[in-house]
């Protein structure tokens, strides 16, 4: 099975954690997800049956990601 880790580190990282975490418990097709945090890094890892599933998984998590971090500095601010 292909797969990915990501580790995000950063002032961020157990916000990011935070807004993530409810979607790594979603059932996405031919895809398994697993998000935690290790330290002061959150690690997203990925499993899916085929490349094109894991391509989809991958996407659709850094866009989460980004969202999550431009609110939390949007709301810092």
């Amino acid at each position: 099975m292909p797969c990915a880790v990501l580790t995000f580190s950063g002032d961020d990282a157990a916000t990011v954690y935070g807004a993530i975490s409810p979607e790594a418990g979603r059932e996405i097709p031919r895809t398994k997800v697993s998000v935690n945090m290790d330290g002061g890094r959150m690690v997203l890892r990925l499993q899916a049956s085929d490349l094109s599933a894991l391509r989809a998984a991958i996407n659709s998590y850094l866009r989460w990601v980004k969202i999550a971090e431009d609110m939390n500095k949007a709301v810092g601010e």
